[in-house]
């Protein structure tokens, strides 16, 4: 009896310091954009719904690295890598062909990119089906509008923000067959990011032409949109995190896209040993876009409004109402 309870005390220590071993090498790490952490949008996104999140309940410190340019990204990667960091959480489709040399040099590594897709065995990539939510986004904006006439500002000029540009385009018909959306991009380089001014005398334009809400899909440029529409007593709609707060009673609502809930969920599978690779999709049925109300914006949105789109939100889960994704062929259907 004394042998068996000795064995089974050895085995249960062994599982012990090998779960103890497993806790010790797990080492996650993030690698934002160039826009780094506090750019209000994607990458806070990220930082505060994923990497807080997951360190304030698991006391795990996470990695964090910024590239100061576009040649810091691959390098980045690799020291992460080369310094035993899995999983490596990348930020943003600006990392795609980094990722995609690391990622086949070291293959023992576990990378997850946001964005983009990297088709690799040892990479999850995460996309998101953001016409969805902008078609949410684009309705709201219709049911508000006086003018019937909505405008839409991106950052630099790619498909993935045309994406969001469709979206919002089909969501506004959907109410208005007769509405009219005003489109511009702010730039072809990452700059287009970065350029608040830009955003404001573009979002300014629109105004011009008679828009009354404007959805800005445009990284940090998105604040100069915001302070035009206060500047100017009209309405804006905010990206990727809740900004609401940012100009209560300006901000008609947000298109919430819940990338730090998926870098949280990345770090706790890594962390039971249970991460995997592949391509995962998140919209509204994942939950992984939505449209935010909060007290910053519940005197903007009626309860008439709220219900439309909570039955427009019902139609699209269920399959009854399908959005066009402008990425499956780069055109906008409606």
């Amino acid at each position: 009896m004394m042998k068996i309870l000795t064995a089974t005390a050895t085995a249960v220590s062994l599982a012990l310091c090998s779960f103890v071993a497993n806790a010790a090498d797990f080492k996650p790490a993030v690698a934002y954009d160039s826009s780094g952490k506090f750019d209000k949008s994607f990458s806070q996104a990220v930082y505060q719904n994923g990497v807080m999140k997951f360190n304030e309940e698991t006391n795990i410190s996470v990695r964090e690295f910024v590239p100061a340019n576009d040649a810091q990204r691959e390098q980045g990667l690799e020291r992460l890598a080369r310094r035993g960091f899995s999983p490596v959480v990348v930020v943003g489709f600006m990392y795609g062909s980094a990722l995609e040399k690391v990622a086949k040099k070291y293959p023992e590594s576990q990378f997850v990119i946001i964005d983009a897709v990297v088709d690799l065995p040892n990479v999850k990539s995460i996309v998101f089906k953001e016409h969805e939510g902008s078609f949410l986004v684009g309705a709201l904006a219709a049911m508000k509008s006086g003018s019937q006439k909505v405008g839409f500002v991106g950052g630099m000029d790619i498909p993935l923000i045309r994406k969001f540009a469709c979206g919002y385009e089909q969501g506004a018909k959907y109410i208005n067959k007769d509405a009219e959306v005003f489109q511009n991009m702010t730039g072809s380089t990452p700059s287009a990011w970065s350029d608040p001014a830009r955003g404001a005398e573009l979002t300014k334009s629109q105004f011009s032409k008679g828009a009354d809400v404007v959805f800005a899909a445009a990284g940090g440029t998105g604040v100069g949109v915001y302070q035009a529409a206060k500047d100017e007593g009209k309405y804006a709609i905010g990206v990727d995190s809740n900004q609401n707060y940012m100009h209560p009673g300006v901000m008609l609502t947000s298109m919430v896209k819940r990338v730090g809930l998926a870098t949280y969920e990345v770090f706790k599978a890594g962390q039971k040993g249970e991460f995997e690779t592949g391509l995962e999709a998140r919209g509204l049925k994942e939950n992984g876009v939505n449209w935010a109300l909060d007290k910053y914006n519940r005197d903007l949105v009626t309860p008439e409004m709220e219900a439309k789109i909570q039955d427009i939100t019902n139609k699209i889960v269920s399959g009854e109402l399908k959005v066009h994704d402008y990425m499956a062929d780069n055109t906008c259907k409606y």
